[in-house]
């Protein structure tokens, strides 16, 4: 595991949205852990190593809380709408070798057959995973991939040790011709009828 990903946390004492609050102006970032029939646990974070722990999917960290050792995965994090700030991320207690449910992003790599376009139907993919081996992505590679191509979740190429959990047939990607703007069309259907008058004025 990356040393970008080892935290050192300690136990948060003081609840309520005040005390987030004051935890957030000294840099820090409120958290809970949580699983595997343990209590709930509060803990602060440091607030810079976390921002850039958590800005890739399914981070797992390994934290240091006062001593004691714990990894985790970052469940969900939940930011100012307005300013993006993380104000509070859940975690999920997990042990090395565990296999774990995430949703993966899909990533899109090359370009459609000229004159297509493609569209992404679904934006991440349910895989299971060894906690600490979770993909970043998957890849779907769309190089010259002609109209009416589908690309399904079956078709997609896993990380070794990942399995996948959505419906084979789920449609991930498909690639169309894309339709002519509105107005372009009626310009169309102007045309001959405006080139009709002409016609007679020359006879």
């Amino acid at each position: 595991m990356s040393d970008d990903n080892k935290l050192a946390a300690s136990v948060r004492n003081s609840f309520g949205k005040g005390a987030a609050r004051k935890i957030r102006a000294a840099g820090r970032i409120p958290a809970v852990i949580y699983g595997h029939g343990t209590e709930p646990q509060h803990v602060e974070l440091p607030g810079h190593q976390t921002m850039l722990a958590v800005r890739k999917a399914n981070a797992v960290l390994e934290l240091d809380i006062e001593g004691k050792s714990q990894l985790t995965l970052v469940k969900d994090v939940q930011r100012d709408p307005v300013r993006q700030i993380i104000e509070h991320v859940d975690l999920i207690v997990v042990k090395k070798g565990e296999r774990v449910h995430v949703e993966v992003p899909v990533h899109i790599e090359g370009e459609s057959f000229s004159g297509t376009i493609h569209v992404t139907e679904v934006a991440t993919i349910r895989l299971e995973a060894e906690a600490t081996h979770i993909p970043e992505n998957v890849v779907v590679n769309i190089q010259g991939a002609e109209e009416g191509t589908q690309f399904l979740a079956k078709d997609v190429e896993l990380p070794q040790g990942a399995t996948l959990i959505d419906d084979p047939e789920l449609l991930l990607v498909h690639v169309m011709v894309p339709a002519a703007p509105a107005d372009e069309t009626a310009e169309a259907a102007e045309a001959p009828a405006a080139a009709a008058p002409a016609a007679e004025a020359s006879e």
